[in-house]
């Protein structure tokens, strides 16, 4: 796969105001031809100097039925979209055209070069707050240079058919935050829960395990949970990944799918020796 690492990389032409020069740093070129776009590979001059600078060589990656343009601006900081619509396209090469007029374009896009982040989550209450906050971010361009993409594991609760559930802003009818438990009765809950109905004097109760935490199989992840000295980047029965608290700022969740990503990468390096 092609895919540029920033637009400044992308030049695209219109005319030639400084003759076969190219911006000091452009590596690939767009151009319009006869039978349509053209996607070129910029060899710039050894040693060149100055904003403007000689080429030696423009090496041909795509042109005429190999290359498509997206028909709608898109956010180019949002790579692992980009790299989908580019597979969707049916075409070897895609260019895009930013919501800023920038420009970028997908070769030969290949989604297996993104890293799959694992993200465990759970409704009710209201949303799946990590999962929504991920997806937001995503589409704002924020984890664009970290070259990750999301599988989003989010459980329904509600499918247990618990006696009793946490929290009575999730809009269940008996909680533990708001009745009384009785013995024998299934009780969604966490360790947190457990330690609710222990200090509660309640005996008999069983407890369905809920946290997202408890569910992770797959690595590297971020899971949600409510204790907060779990929180942080590192194994976790055996896999990695990260832990943020029920009600984490995005600024946390991004900070967090930064730090997986890089301590994911620099953990499999570790692993091949």
């Amino acid at each position: 796969m092609i895919f540029p690492s920033h637009c400044k990389e992308v030049g695209f032409v219109t005319g030639k105001p400084c003759g076969d020069r190219v911006y000091f740093l452009t590596l690939y070129m767009i151009r319009e031809g006869a039978e349509g776009y053209e996607v070129l590979e910029v060899v710039q001059e050894h040693g060149g100097r100055g904003m403007m600078r000689g080429v030696t060589s423009l090496n041909p990656i795509a042109s005429g039925k190999d290359v498509t343009v997206h028909p709608a601006p898109v956010n180019i900081h949002d790579r692992a979209n980009l790299v989908r619509l580019a597979t969707d396209s049916g075409h070897r090469c895609t260019i895009f055209r930013g919501l800023d007029e920038h420009t970028t374009f997908v070769c030969d896009p290949d989604l297996s070069g993104l890293l799959a982040i694992h993200i465990y989550d759970m409704v009710p209450p209201g949303r799946a707050h990590l999962s929504a906050t991920i997806g937001e971010l995503e589409r704002d361009g924020l984890f664009g240079e970290f070259a990750v993409s999301f599988v989003h594991h989010i459980r329904d609760i509600r499918e247990l058919g618990a006696d009793v559930y946490p929290c009575r802003a999730a809009g269940f009818s008996r909680t533990l935050d708001s009745d009384a438990v009785t013995e024998g009765e299934r009780v969604a809950g966490c360790v947190t829960g457990a330690q609710v109905l222990a200090e509660c004097g309640v005996k008999g109760a069983r407890r369905e395990e809920i946290c997202p935490l408890e569910s992770v199989q797959e690595e590297p992840f971020i899971a949600r949970c409510c204790r907060s000295e779990r929180e942080g980047v590192g194994m976790y029965k055996g896999k990695f990944g990260g832990v943020v608290h029920w009600g984490a700022t995005p600024w946390t969740v991004a900070e967090t799918v930064k730090k997986v990503a890089a301590g994911w990468r620099e953990h499999a390096k570790d692993r091949r020796g």
